[in-house]
């Protein structure tokens, strides 16, 4: 192994030697001729390359002051015809069309008619005012009228560059409506232009013979282009293809430089452009003068040097090619990420890999290890890594080094020495040794298992969400059909849930669903999963179950009372419960699908009996939601089979006796099941959107019928329609009760619109406001079901209503249960302090009236006075009444 090292080292001198010798000797004044001669090309080339630089800045730098003043100059021509056009459309709805052109142009408000023409035409796009003069025209069909017509807003829209009609000229058009005194449209101003105006400022001893100036809307679409004496408009051009440093240009294949910019306030862009060629002539001229300059010097060194030219050219290839290795090494290595370990192999005597001597590292080992280089160089492998040895590094080392190939892995690291959770290790075999690469990949893979977990999980509340739900059921039904266990799946759904979203805000309702999610698992043991479904619906997959309902229902219970504790949200305690349906494996159902199915219907039954309940799938549920489904596809076809009809009843004003008003209420005459009442499909329509058609027909019929007793000479009554809340959300529902009095002929003041307690204070602000909005067309508006919602009493004094109702379920039991007379009175006591009428619903003993009456409520309706009936039934009452000198139910 000495004598070896002793050969290689003589024989590396001797090489160093005579490369000295041939240098000193042989070569020395060709190679200095033929330095000179590389130097001359160097510094011409160098020189060269200087001036092109410095000709292409120089060409960016004037293209980029030409953009800056073609952009300013076309920032005040369009300044000066926004100003003229907002005077003009001013003036018109100032002064009328007719004396506004005149009354501007003698005042000199407008600009010379030998460059603009300033045109305004009306309503109809007929050009009723030009200056100057010109024959009549229309405007009409012209896309610019259509848009200002059809469009609100006052902008100024743009054109494309066309022919003039009166004059027949190309003109650009910059046209503003024009609205009239209410806001509608009136006309518009038109301001035509030449297209030259705008590429008037060309300078050809500035930009030359092909430079560009150009006005382009957003559009593409060329308004105004100037290229030396040529003008041309109206071609369709891709700007960002046509600017930069420099392009070729798709109107008449010039490279130019060219920038655009986008003009505040217009859909335009203004492109400037100089000629590559014209920029760069003065460089070529002396780049050929400096390379005939330098070729001249060449050939005579050349012809010096002729005969040291291969030993030069040889020693500066090797030489070349060396430094190109050190220098790609050193770069590769010290700007690389990666760790670099160069391992030379140690043999004994048999040839067998003992060990690995670390030779060189870069910087990024250094960081990796810990330790300098200087430490790092000539350590043995084993003694640095002794772990190297058992985790299967080293034998692959000695592999990779002895039969060659590449060797690449992601580790888990467990060496200390190694100061990265995750390393990928790449190992390629060299000379006597390998290359080690490692890479620290523990942000990636702690990014993946951060991806791999959102994927899988609620971003709310970290809670599985539906893919993982899934993946957990089917384990715990594979795992349940094995050890002969059942699995319980239970869908939970939060009551009321919509109400705390709607009235403390999404970011309350978040934090309530986080809150309840906590609580959910603080109830459940460690193997079983708590899942967010979507909304504010969660899935519990309960698995090892052994046959017992009523242990089930322990857990269930202890959900149920965990979630309804109140949770105090915005410093306000917030109170919700949750109906749970719940399917047992395997006898709801064998699949994820199929379980998750039944015990969403069985929470749908828990929502139908009451909420705040668990109920245990049913077959019989099924069919339940097999009638649901088909009353929903009925109502889709009941209005137009003309299966509605509307029943009315009466209220009675008890001082008089007499019928002051009828409530309409909807019946459904189902070809199948008869005559059904509302509580059986209103939710249903509702829940389909459905309710807001039905409820638009409700409304016009109702008022027809009022419309049409007024017309048979009966005593007007107020006609009561009651809106749901979808209708009450509709955008337009104040266009839609404006159509239904417009069509039926009905007086707004007899018409009333019941709206709930609850549904006003979903958006107080805006339900507010669309009452006022109804009120101002003199509807009169009254709150139905008072007392079962949340509405205060400083949110109740800003209600634009002139009624309360009182609920029902106030007035049921005022025969025995003092709460609710002492309720009843309250509702009597405020809205007599409110100065609105009172009105009891579901008045049904004469006990019952006469507490109501004696309490200070004198109007009421229910079954004591009539239920609801059809239409010629309410004619013969109102005849009734007006023949009788005392009425029936008068307590005068």
């Amino acid at each position: 192994m000495p004598k070896a090292r002793h050969v290689r080292h003589f024989s590396t001198t001797a090489h160093s030697k005579w490369m000295r010798l041939a240098l000193e000797t042989y070569v020395t004044l060709p190679l200095t001729m033929a330095l000179l001669l590389g130097a001359i090309w160097a510094f011409t080339f160098h020189f060269i390359d200087i001036e092109r630089h410095a000709a292409r800045a120089g060409a960016a730098d004037s293209v980029q002051e030409l953009a800056d003043t073609y952009e300013a100059q076309v920032s005040r021509n369009l300044a000066g015809i926004e100003q003229t056009l907002s005077v003009v459309a001013y003036a018109v709805e100032r002064k009328g069309a007719a004396g506004a052109l005149q009354e501007l142009n003698s005042h000199g408000l407008l600009p010379s008619g030998l460059v603009f023409t300033v045109s305004i035409a009306d309503a109809q796009g007929r050009i009723v005012a030009r200056n100057p003069a010109a024959r009549a025209l229309s405007v009409a069909t012209q896309p610019y009228f259509r848009v200002h017509r059809d469009t609100p807003g006052q902008d100024v829209r743009v054109g494309e560059t066309q022919a003039d009609d009166a004059a027949g000229d190309p003109r650009l058009h910059f046209t503003r409506r024009i609205n009239d005194a209410d806001g509608e449209f009136a006309g518009i101003v038109i301001m035509e232009v030449d297209p030259g105006y705008f590429t008037a400022g060309y300078e050809r001893r500035r930009q030359g013979e092909q430079g560009v100036l150009a006005l382009v809307g957003n559009d593409g679409v060329v308004r105004a282009l100037r290229t030396g004496d040529k003008i041309s408009w109206g071609d369709q051009i891709d700007v960002r293809a046509e600017v930069g440093a420099p392009a070729i240009h798709s109107w008449d294949g010039v490279s130019r430089y060219a920038t655009a910019r986008q003009l505040q306030g217009f859909p335009l862009l203004a492109l400037a452009g100089l000629s590559e060629r014209e920029q760069l002539a003065q460089f070529e001229q002396r780049r050929r003068n400096s390379l005939m300059e330098a070729g001249v010097a060449s050939a005579v060194l050349v012809v010096l040097a002729s005969l040291a030219w291969y030993w030069a050219w040889q020693g500066a290839r090797a030489r070349r090619r060396i430094r190109r290795a050190n220098e790609t090494y050193a770069a590769a290595s010290e700007a690389n990420m990666d760790a670099f370990f160069v391992l030379q192999g140690e043999r004994d005597r048999k040839g067998a890999v003992t060990d690995f001597r670390i030779v060189t590292t870069n910087s990024r080992a250094e960081k990796l290890t810990g330790l300098s280089r200087e430490q790092l160089q000539s350590m043995m492998l084993s003694a640095w890594l002794p772990q190297a040895r058992h985790n299967g590094i080293f034998a692959e080392l000695e592999r990779i080094m002895c039969k060659g190939g590449v060797y690449e892995a992601e580790l888990h690291n467990t060496m200390p020495q190694l100061h990265a959770r995750w390393l990928h290790w790449q190992v390629v075999a060299v000379a006597d040794g390998v290359v080690a690469i490692v890479r620290d990949i523990s942000e990636r893979k702690l990014a993946e298992e951060r991806i791999v977990h959102m994927a899988h999980h609620d971003t709310l509340t970290g809670l599985p969400n539906r893919s993982l739900i899934d993946d957990r059921l089917r384990q715990a039904i594979l795992h349940g059909e094995r050890n002969d266990r059942e699995v319980a799946v239970a869908f939970i759904d939060l009551d009321s849930f919509k109400l705390v979203n709607d009235g403390l805000g999404h970011t309350a309702g978040d934090e309530l669903l986080k809150e309840v999610a906590s609580r959910m698992v603080g109830c459940v043991r460690r193997h079983d999963t708590v899942g967010r479904f979507g909304g504010d619906e969660f899935v519990l997959v309960l698995p090892e179950q052994h046959d017992s309902e009523s242990a089930l229902m322990v857990l269930l219970d202890k959900i149920r009372e965990a979630v309804i504790q109140p949770v105090v949200l915005d410093g306000q305690p917030v109170q919700v419960s949750c109906s749970i349906g719940v399917a047992m494996y395997p006898r709801d159902g064998s699949d994820p699908d199929t379980l998750l199915m039944n015990a969403d219907a069985a929470m749908y039954r828990a929502k139908d009996t009451g909420k705040n309940n668990v109920q245990f799938y049913t077959q019989e549920m099924n069919a339940s939601l097999e009638e649901k489904l088909a009353l929903m596809e009925g109502l889709r076809t009941a209005l137009h089979g003309e299966q509605f009809l509307v029943q009315y009843q009466p209220k009675v004003r008890l001082e008089t006796g007499r019928v002051f008003g009828v409530e309409a209420l909807l019946r459904w005459r189902h070809p199948e099941r008869g005559m059904m009442p509302p509580d059986q499909f209103i939710p249903l329509a509702e829940e389909s959107g459905a309710i807001v058609a039905i409820g638009e027909w409700v409304l016009l019929t109702a008022c027809r019928q009022g419309r049409a007793w007024q017309d048979m000479g009966l005593h007007p009554i107020t006609i009561s329609v009651n809106v749901s809340p979808r209708q009450f959300d509709d955008a337009r529902l104040v266009a839609r009760v404006r159509r239904a009095l417009e069509i039926s002929g009905l007086d707004p003041k007899w018409l009333e619109l019941e709206v709930t307690e609850s549904l006003i204070m979903r958006d107080l602000q805006q339900s507010v406001a669309k009452m006022r909005e109804l009120k101002a067309m003199g509807i009169s508006l009254s709150i139905d079901d008072f007392g079962t919602g949340y509405s205060s009493l400083a949110a109740l004094k800003s209600f634009p209503i002139s009624s309360l109702k009182i609920d029902k379920s106030f007035v049921r039991d005022l025969d025995t249960n003092s709460d609710d007379q002492a309720i009843a009175r309250a509702i009597i006591s405020l809205s007599h302090q409110l100065q609105l009428r009172v009105i009891a619903e579901g008045v049904e003993t004469t006990q019952q009236r006469s507490f109501l009456h004696e309490s200070g409520c004198h109007d009421m309706q229910g079954y004591l006075f009539s239920r609801p009936v059809a239409p010629e039934l309410i004619q013969g009452m109102l005849e009734g009444q007006a023949d009788a000198e005392m009425p029936e139910w008068s307590m005068a």
